[in-house]
């Protein structure tokens, strides 16, 4: 045995890798799980402050008309009432609700054929032009749509869309794009480059790698355009307001200024036309809102 042998200290299980990597888990995992008492009153307060008006709204949907102007506002109605929801429910609600269903669906369906296909060609094109036209895109971010809602109504007046769900269904979908974009490069960034040639090794062309690794792989940022662009076409109010104006095509934004009049607003049916249209995108965001979260926290990519 050499003399290198006899001094080379003995490797004990304590500073093997398992261990160390085991010890190190465990010193992160209760560092993570230490308590936050600072950012937990923040949330309770954050809370409290998003659930008053909630709460207020909900309270007043119940409550008379002739009740509605008097008293706290925050004190629960003394005798609730349904019927400012029969109210809304018999004056054109599911007409409303139909066709911002109809929006909301069509401007998904657009936003998403059209963007996967931008964000896939932004990510595996590697030239300065692909660079250059996706920041040239990304520039629509920054375009209100108050500063273009005139040239576009002459646009799609000349069109012959005005006054059509269309008219509402075009211009929603164009703005949810950029973001959109943005959102899904940042999730297909982050698909291994590894995977993508085994894939080109195999025979695979770019667009069976598009529908069978890539979108596969991004279902999180796709939730998350999806509910994005749905939210961007249910409450939706200026391109209704401006490319609409018979009862039609009419949605749910427009809905609520007939319970407004020249003499009065009938607020507790109002509210009660709030609750019943936020319920269908709220049940929505209930079932998706870890695809949400999860595809939000992959915008930046690697």
């Amino acid at each position: 045995m050499s003399h290198d042998t006899l001094r080379r200290p003995a490797k004990t299980s304590g500073d093997s890798p398992e261990h160390m990597n085991t010890a190190h888990h465990r010193r992160r995992r209760h560092w993570t799980k230490r308590a936050n008492p600072v950012a937990g009153l923040g949330s309770l307060v954050w809370l409290v402050i998003v659930l008053i008006p909630v709460y207020a709204m909900l309270s007043a949907s119940l409550t008379r008309q002739e009740d509605a102007l008097t008293g706290n506002p925050l004190k629960p109605p003394s005798n609730p009432t349904f019927d400012n929801y029969n109210t809304v429910l018999d004056s054109g609600f599911g007409h409303l609700l139909t066709n911002t269903a109809i929006t909301a669906v069509a401007v998904v369906g657009i936003v998403l054929g059209l963007s996967i296909p931008l964000a896939y060609v932004a990510v595996r094109t590697r030239n300065r032009w692909s660079g250059t036209a996706f920041r040239v895109f990304l520039l629509g971010v920054a375009i209100p749509a108050q500063a273009v809602v005139v040239p576009l109504y002459l646009l799609i007046s000349e069109l012959g869309l005005y006054d059509t769900l269309l008219a509402v269904i075009l211009p929603t979908a164009a703005f949810a794009m950029p973001v959109s974009v943005l959102i899904l490069v940042g999730t297909l960034r982050d698909v291994s480059e590894e995977l993508y040639e085994a894939m080109a090794l195999d025979g695979a062309s770019p667009l069976r790698m598009l529908f069978q690794l890539t979108i596969p792989l991004a279902k999180g940022g796709i939730s998350t355009v999806v509910i994005y662009s749905a939210l961007q076409a249910w409450n939706g109010f200026l391109f209704p307001l401006i490319f609409t104006q018979s009862d039609g095509p009419r949605v749910l934004t427009l809905g609520i200024f007939n319970y407004v009049s020249q003499f009065g607003v009938n607020i507790p049916a109002l509210l009660a036309s709030v609750v019943l249209s936020g319920i269908p995108i709220f049940a929505v965001y209930l079932v998706a809102r870890r695809a949400l979260v999860s595809g939000l926290m992959g915008v930046g990519g690697k």
